[in-house]
């Protein structure tokens, strides 16, 4: 079976910075309290004339520079996100015509904070069942527009952040070349879809699908149960991981830089820590970008890469836990 490398990534996060105090100012809230309980100190914020597409754009204008390619050399665009540009079609229709692409097929997958993960899988099979040769994936968000800037929604309001990050996956057909995917893993518990969702709208609120009395009640914004997402996340991160290392026979000391999924500086801190990771084995850019849901990780990816953190060669574990609820993990060689 043939095998797969992330040739290129790109990011891209808006120019807007909204800082703690920035927050403070609209909420009940303080920056000693959201760095304590989050890690946060600051997250972007997309323009009024920013589109979700707008920063995939340029988020995969940057990772296809960065692989040397070009759209038409592209075969497939998946996009992961939860904050969809319209109802429908999705955002990756929207994305498709800002790279003025070929007539190639490109779909959104909603897996949450696991998105990317699940995306880069789906790539990952297609490219390794010989369907397409080169998959764009891109994990992309604009949260701002969907969280309530209030006291009443502090809880959750403070955590996300806008952004967008691509990879360019590719065949990889040269025996001299070690880059490979090498093992992923994805699962999902969805009993617990109510733990962290947005319940409207939505086509099972019959008789509409929306009313004046869901939005006042705040039912367009998302909930939360913190304490039970928390416990679950450090559950099943270190889980799939190992599942994913043992699928790879790999161990953790094989691993150059682990990247987490970036919902709460605590959780990563917590995991690592449980796992007996070196601290300088973890990469994190929470403070600086808050949750970017599935834009954090190909995020995270990107600026190891242009860091030189994950350099040619480099053996990297990218695991995730989100709302569904869903965890997965992803091990690569670059």
């Amino acid at each position: 079976m043939r095998r797969t490398k992330i040739a290129g990534t790109g990011f891209y996060v808006p120019e807007r910075v909204v800082t703690n105090h920035d927050l403070a100012k609209l909420m009940d809230t303080s920056d000693e309290w959201i760095r304590q309980r989050s890690g946060i100190v600051e997250r972007r914020f997309a323009s009024e004339d920013q589109t979700p597409a707008d920063l995939a754009y340029e988020a995969a204008v940057r990772a296809l520079a960065d692989a040397g390619r070009e759209i038409g050399e592209i075969d497939c665009i998946l996009l992961a996100t939860l904050s969809p540009q319209h109802e429908f079609p999705g955002t990756s229709f929207f994305l498709h015509e800002k790279l003025d692409a070929p007539e190639i097929p490109c779909m959104d997958l909603r897996a949450q904070c696991s998105g990317f993960l699940y995306a880069l899988a789906t790539a990952n099979s297609f490219i390794r069942a010989g369907q397409f040769g080169r998959v764009l994936v891109v994990g992309c968000e604009v949260h701002s527009m969907g969280i309530e800037l209030a006291t009443r929604g502090r809880d959750v309001a403070v955590l996300f952040g806008d952004g967008a990050g691509a990879a360019v996956v590719e065949a990889n057909d040269d025996a001299n070349d070690p880059a490979d995917i090498l093992e992923i893993r994805l699962h999902a518990e969805g009993r617990h879809a109510r733990k962290l969702w947005i319940e409207a709208p939505g086509c099972s609120l019959r008789p509409y699908r929306i009313t004046h009395e869901m939005i006042d009640d705040g039912r367009i914004y998302p909930k939360m149960d913190g304490k039970f997402v928390f416990k679950h996340a450090v559950t099943r991160m270190p889980e799939v991981l190992l599942e994913t290392l043992s699928a790879a026979s790999k161990k953790l000391e094989d691993v150059d830089l682990f990247l987490f999924h970036q919902a709460n500086l605590r959780i990563n801190e917590y995991v690592a820590g449980q796992m007996g990771i070196a601290p300088e084995k973890c990469l994190n850019n929470i403070e600086r970008y808050g949750n970017t849901s599935a834009a954090a990780i190909p995020i995270l990816l990107a600026e190891a890469r242009a860091a030189g953190r994950a350099g040619p060669g480099s053996l990297v574990a990218m695991t995730a836990f989100g709302s569904g609820f869903t965890w997965a993990c992803a091990l690569a060689r670059l």
